[in-house]
């Protein structure tokens, strides 16, 4: 899997096709990414002793093959390389820069 954490991507297929966002988390056991604010679902919650019930918004995994890496210089999306240098984009050759960890 070539995605990091807090990678730009671009959705490429389910309801939201073309909607842009950050990676938050990724499983890689399952082949699956969270993005902040997409693939919302509806989860109905009961009440119980740690907290009230209703229903609540939360992020759904999505298959990592439905994402592609958004290039920052060039702004396309594709798979990015593994070079010596670090991760560059297969269409422009510019390093795309991992901000995990700041």
């Amino acid at each position: 899997m070539n995605l990091k954490t807090n990678d730009k991507v671009i959705i490429l297929a389910g309801k939201d096709k073309g909607k842009t966002g950050e990676i938050r988390e990724i499983i890689p056991s399952k082949n699956k990414v969270i993005v902040t604010g997409i693939n919302m679902i509806s989860k109905h919650t009961k009440p119980s002793q740690k907290g009230k019930g209703g229903i609540i918004k939360k992020e759904a995994p999505l298959d990592a093959s439905n994402v592609a890496v958004v290039c920052p210089k060039c702004g396309k999306h594709s798979t990015p390389k593994n070079t010596q240098e670090g991760r560059v984009c297969r269409k422009c050759n510019a390093a795309l820069v991992n901000t995990a960890g700041k």
